[in-house]
C-alpha cells in the first residue's frame, strides 16, 4: 500500500528471456503410443530379468533338495572283512651283558705270611687244587697250647673218674655196714653225698676234656686254610697275592678270583609286554660286535618272574657254549629273542584304520547293518595290513575303507 492507503500493483515475474537472455523451445508432448513402448520395454526387461536369473536358482535349489533327500533315503554301502588270526611271535633283538656262569672271591681265611702262589691270572685249576701256602705262626702255637689243654683236661676227667668210682664202692661198704647195724644213717648218707659230687666232677671234667677237643679241632681247621684251594673247577681271573704279604683274615681284597667260563651267562633285560612268554629252552642267538656274522647259539636257562620298577624288564639268563673260549666275561652282546605275544592278535587292512581325535578306532557293521566305531590297541604297523591287540572282536565284520562319511549309528549296506 502507497502512503495515502491504496495498494500498489502486482510485480511482474521477469520471463525467462530476461534471466537467459533467449527464448527456450516449447515442451515436446509425450504421445501415447510412445508412453506405451515405454512401458513394454521395462516389462520385457523385467521378465527377461526374472527367466534368467530367479527361475535357474529356483529349479537348482528342489533338484539339490530332491537330491538331499534321495541320499537321505538311500543306505550306503561299504565293503567289509573279517579279521584275522595271525600268529603272534614277535621277533626282539636286545642288549645284553656276557657274564660267567659263576665267579667267586678268594679271601684270606687265616693269619699268617704269603709262602708261595702256584696260579696267576688265565690258568685252569681243578676243585680243591692248591692255589697258595701261608705261614701261620701265631696259630701254631695257639694249636700247641689248646693241644697240652686237651691233655690236661682228659687227665683230670681220668682223676676225676677214680675219684667217682672210689666214692661209689665206699658206699656201698657203708650201707652194708649200716644194714649191720655197725654205723650211723648219717654216715651213709654222708658217703652217699660224696659219690654223687664224684660223679658231677666227673661230668665236669669230661665236658672241659670235650671243650678242649673242639678248641683244638677248631685250631685244626683254622690251620687248614694255610692252604689256599679253589672252591671249584674254573679259571683265575684275578691275582692279588705277593710273597711275604701279611694277610688278615676276612679282611683286604680279594687274593684270587676264580669264575666258571663255559657255559657263558648271558643276563638280558626283556620289556613287559613279551616278559610273561619267557619260558626255558626258548632258543636264543648271541651275537658280539668282535665276530661279525657269527651267531653264537643259547637257550633261556630261567628268569626273575618279576619286573624292575624302573624300566620295566625281567631280568632273564641264557646260556651258551663257550668251549673255544671266543666269549669274554664283561662283552656287550645282543641277544635275539622270538616270543609269542601273551594275547590274541588280529590283522586287518591298513585302510580300515579310522585316526581322529578320538584317537585310533575301527569301523564295525552289527547284525542290524549299522556302523559302530571300536578304540583299538594297535600291536604293530606292517604297511599294507596293521595288528590289532585289543578292542576288536575276532569275528566282527569291520569297515575296509574307513572315510569321514561313516556315522556311529548310520545304516549301511555290507558287502564282503
Amino acid at each position: 500500500m502507497n502512503p495515502q492507503g491504496d495498494p500498489l500493483p502486482p510485480r511482474a515475474e521477469p520471463s525467462s528471456h530476461d534471466e537467459l537472455g533467449f527464448d527456450l523451445p516449447a515442451p515436446m508432448a509425450l504421445g501415447r503410443a510412445r508412453l506405451l513402448a515405454s512401458m513394454l520395454l521395462v516389462v520385457a526387461v523385467l521378465a527377461t530379468a526374472f527367466f534368467i536369473g530367479y527361475l535357474p536358482k529356483r529349479r537348482a535349489k528342489e533338484a539339490l533338495a530332491e537330491a538331499t533327500k534321495a541320499q537321505q533315503e538311500s543306505v550306503e554301502k561299504v565293503q567289509v572283512v573279517k579279521p584275522t588270526v595271525v600268529s603272534s611271535d614277535r621277533a626282539l633283538v636286545l642288549p645284553a651283558t656276557i657274564q660267567p656262569l659263576e665267579e667267586t672271591p678268594i679271601l684270606p681265611r687265616a693269619n699268617g705270611y704269603v709262602k708261595t702262589w702256584s696260579v696267576d691270572i688265565g690258568d685252569k685249576v681243578t676243585d680243591g687244587q692248591v692255589l697258595a701256602e701261608v705261614e701261620t705262626p701265631d696259630l701254631d702255637q695257639e694249636l700247641a697250647q689248646a693241644q697240652s689243654q686237651l691233655a690236661q683236661a682228659q687227665a683230670a676227667v681220668v682223676q676225676a673218674k677214680a675219684s667217682a668210682d672210689l666214692a661209689h664202692v665206699t658206699v656201698d661198704r657203708t650201707q652194708k655196714l649200716f644194714s649191720n647195724g655197725v654205723t650211723s644213717q648219717q654216715d651213709l648218707d654222708t658217703r652217699q653225698g660224696e659219690a654223687q659230687v664224684g660223679d658231677a666232677n666227673l661230668h665236669a671234667a669230661q665236658a672241659n676234656a670235650a671243650a678242649a677237643a673242639a678248641n683244638v679241632q677248631r685250631l685244626k681247621d683254622l690251620k687248614s686254610f694255610s692252604k689256599i684251594t679253589a672252591p671249584f673247577a674254573g679259571t683265575v681271573t684275578e691275582r692279588n697275592i705277593q710273597r711275604g704279604a701279611l694277610l688278615t683274615a676276612g679282611q683286604g681284597g680279594p687274593l684270587f678270583k676264580i669264575a666258571i667260563l663255559d657255559p657263558m651267562r648271558i643276563i638280558v633285560n626283556v620289556p613287559q609286554d613279551v616278559a610273561p612268554s619267557v619260558a626255558s629252552n626258548v632258543a636264543a642267538d648271541v651275537t658280539v660286535r668282535e665276530f661279525p656274522g657269527v651267531k653264537f647259539a643259547g637257550k633261556v636257562a630261567r628268569s626273575a618272574r618279576a619286573l624292575d620298577t624302573a624300566t620295566r624288564t625281567m631280568t632273564t639268563e641264557v646260556r651258551v657254549p663257550n668251549g673255544d673260549g671266543k666269549l669274554i666275561a664283561g662283552m656287550y652282546a645282543e641277544v635275539s629273542l622270538t616270543l609269542p605275544s601273551p594275547h590274541q592278535v588280529l590283522e586287518i587292512p591298513a585302510t580300515a584304520l579310522y585316526s581322529d581325535a578320538k584317537g585310533q578306532r575301527v569301523a564295525t557293521v552289527d547284525a542290524d547293518g549299522k556302523v559302530h566305531f571300536s578304540p583299538v590297541l594297535l600291536e604293530r604297523d606292517t604297511g599294507a595290513t596293521v595288528l590289532i591287540s585289543s578292542g576288536l572282536d575276532p569275528t566282527a565284520k569291520v569297515v575296509k575303507l574307513a572315510n569321514v562319511s561313516l556315522v556311529e549309528g548310520s545304516p549301511v549296506e555290507a558287502e564282503e
